[in-house]
């Protein structure tokens, strides 16, 4: 009870260092019931990496269960329209729909075409650090870390340049809807937010049909036209959901990365002498220590036990990304930040079949980000000790304040 109590995912200073109280509950066992959310925390790496690949868990449970046959009760009315759009996205599907639609997206994401988006990128990330450079620096978070992923997936999509201002806010309100507990006021953002975006997306993919061009969203009306059965809803879900999870991680990864190489001055020093061979084990390292998702959920779909407990089903699991990543079990030195580390097998991604599919493409704009600071910035600074969002989850500072 002692380790599950210092497991506070509300407290300011909880979210603020969550690494303390990760410790105190591997320490204390493989899994913990958390009453206040009613999961189970599982806390250790290599439980986490196991059950990602579980076919026995799913991030969903209604292509095999009614509510009231998993024993759950079903979401309130007023909340449907964020169901809706989040039921019908890629993350929250079950085979044989999440087979079919990921088979669909990914040829979005193969090695090739990531590839061919690099110089986008690049131009995108140059632009966004010289205007950043000739101010003195500011608020890295809002002015590159935001801005960049956003870009780069409306350029994906096809959304024009004039509105991509609209799209932060509603990834942010519909992410609200994934913390621990979230409240009426949140859950009414996300209801809000998930109706004004569907309404957007679907006048645009009522556009792209009568007038196609090389974006994501012309693609898929094509595979829907060609008889693969991706419904409008779909396609709607999947445009929310490539911004929502093609974003978030970056955005977090950056801010939170770039505090931890400013804490860490020997690193950063290391890294600035040899950006170019240190770069592709630094992003691993920065997504491992500075962990951008913190806990992922999973629906117990058949009973399993861990360590002699027994989970049922009908529960749900919190796995600890943020724990397993630290885990000594697994990583030489955890609390450390190394950039040279040679293995680095974190979960930051996630594993299984729900394994990032974005993940190239998040890579792609890390090392890009880094890579363009690093050079056009080399005395970089922190200009204050920020302060960090209440969200838990997704977890990053509220501001990032730097000077050049």
């Amino acid at each position: 009870m002692a380790a599950v109590a210092a497991f506070d995912p509300w407290s300011p200073e909880f979210v603020a260092d969550p690494y303390p109280g990760y410790a105190e509950l591997r320490r204390a066992g493989r899994v913990h019931h958390f009453p206040p959310t009613d999961q189970w925390l599982v806390p250790h790496h290599a439980d986490v990496s196991a059950l990602l690949r579980d076919r026995r868990l799913g991030r969903t449970y209604l292509h095999r269960f009614t509510h009231e046959e998993f024993g759950r009760t079903p979401p309130p009315p007023e909340h449907e329209p964020f169901h809706v759009l989040n039921d019908n996205g890629l993350l929250d599907m079950e085979a044989p729909d999440h087979t079919r639609l990921r088979r669909l997206v990914s040829k979005a994401f193969t090695p090739r075409t990531v590839e061919q988006l690099a110089p986008v990128v690049a131009r995108l990330v140059d632009r966004l650090v010289e205007d950043f450079v000739a101010a003195g620096g500011g608020d890295l978070l809002t002015a590159i870390a935001e801005p960049l992923p956003v870009a780069v997936i409306g350029e994906m999509l096809g959304i024009p340049e004039a509105d991509r201002s609209l799209l932060r806010p509603w990834s942010a309100d519909i992410c609200g809807m994934y913390e621990l507990n979230p409240a009426a006021e949140t859950a009414r953002r996300a209801v809000r937010a998930s109706l004004e975006f569907s309404a957007y997306l679907r006048e645009l993919i009522a556009a792209r049909r009568k007038d196609p061009g090389e974006d994501l969203i012309s693609a898929l009306i094509a595979a829907y036209d060609e008889g693969d059965r991706l419904t409008e809803q779909e396609m709607v879900s999947t445009c929310v959901l490539l911004l929502n999870a093609g974003h978030e991680a970056t955005v977090n990864t950056t801010v939170n990365g770039w505090l931890a190489l400013l804490r860490h001055p020997d690193q950063l020093a290391a890294l600035r002498a040899a950006p170019d061979t240190l770069l592709p084990t630094a992003v691993e390292e920065l997504l491992r220590y500075a962990t951008p998702l913190q806990l992922f959920e999973r629906w117990v779909l058949d009973d399993i036990e861990i360590d002699g407990t027994v989970v049922p089903r009908g529960a749900e699991v919190a796995l600890l990304f943020g724990s397993a990543n630290r885990d000594p079990a697994r990583f030489d030195r955890p609390e450390e930040l190394d950039l040279s580390r040679p293995e680095n097998p974190h979960v930051s991604l996630g594993a299984g079949i729900h394994y990032c599919l974005g993940a190239p493409l998040a890579r792609l704009e890390l090392t890009a980000s880094f890579g363009a600071l690093l050079r056009a910035a080399p005395a970089l600074r922190l200009a204050a000790e920020p302060s960090w969002k209440p969200n838990f989850v997704i977890r990053g500072p509220v501001e990032l304040l730097v000077e050049v």
